[in-house]
């Protein structure tokens, strides 16, 4: 069993155990109630999370809107924007992450497919409740404030003026590539063993890392790095632009995703090294 050991005033890290693979497909999931209530949660969690986020975009917007009079300088700014999604992420995170794993991004559940940790049959269901949560997320914001929503973009992701498409890819595939790779380490065996005498929450450095991309990509793209984030706002709002620029918000993500799932399994934790290892100690047997 793990556990903690004092030892002469210091701790000794526990012992840990990497989870086994999960199959590529699991049919049998299909069958518990634990996999439906974790759909259900990945789908209100991403409901809520383009609630709040989109309500403080429009918000912001409609408190600098020049044609109301209103102080440029005035409202949340980016800086509140940026940590209106660091912080509903933390919030989110925490509160599904027993329930789900509390991924609320199709991103994190493709890099988390690619990593083994869940089945195929969970990741397609989740990427589709997250879609679904995000439209009616912004579905709720479009209904609450109609006028504001279609005036100010409905919290839209789109290519800022004066970018080029490959900047703005690069910011997505970057962007995701710091999310996905914080989920990661924030949830390996081998650092929650290790640390385990610390009481760090695992949804803080996710909820700063989404918080610190946005601040850097807001002027660039609006920030995606959540494919589902971006198309529940494309399919409320409608309009050319968003679709034009789709795309981007979701071959980005992907190959961020997918880049954080190798570099931290196959180089970091040298899963690669260790199943030769292990061939070559079953051949030589």
């Amino acid at each position: 069993m793990a556990k903690d050991v004092e030892v002469g005033g210091e701790f000794q890290a526990k012992d840990y155990h990497d989870p086994p693979p999960a199959p590529l497909v699991d049919g049998e999931e299909l069958t518990k109630w634990s996999f439906y209530r974790a759909v259900i949660a990945e789908f209100i969690a991403t409901l809520l999370f383009l609630y709040i986020t989109v309500l403080t975009v429009i918000g912001y917007k409609s408190q600098v809107d020049p044609d109301k009079g209103s102080d440029e300088c005035g409202g949340v700014g980016i800086l509140g924007i940026a940590w209106a999604f660091g912080g509903m992420i933390f919030i989110l995170v925490y509160c599904t992450a027993g329930i789900s794993g509390g991924h609320i991004n199709p991103a994190v559940t493709f890099g988390l497919f690619l990593a083994r940790k869940v089945s195929l049959v969970r990741a397609i269901f989740y990427m589709a409740a997250q879609c679904l949560g995000a439209i009616c997320g912004c579905g709720l914001v479009k209904a609450f404030q109609k006028s504001y929503y279609n005036k100010y973009g409905g919290g839209a992701n789109s290519l800022a003026d004066g970018y080029s498409t490959g900047t703005g890819l690069a910011a997505e595939i970057i962007g995701t590539f710091v999310l996905v790779y914080t989920v990661f380490s924030a949830t390996d065996p081998k650092r929650n063993a290790r640390d385990s005498h610390i009481p760090v929450l695992a949804p803080l450095p996710i909820g700063f890392a989404v918080f610190m991309v946005h601040l850097a990509t807001i002027p660039i793209t609006g920030t995606g790095i959540n494919p589902a984030r971006s198309f529940g706002a494309a399919v409320i709002y409608n309009q050319d632009k968003p679709w034009d620029d789709h795309w981007i918000f979701w071959v980005g993500p992907f190959i961020g995703a997918a880049i954080a799932a190798i570099y931290h399994q196959f180089i970091l934790r040298a899963a690669a090294v260790k199943a030769l290892g292990s061939f070559r100690s079953s051949s030589a047997m």
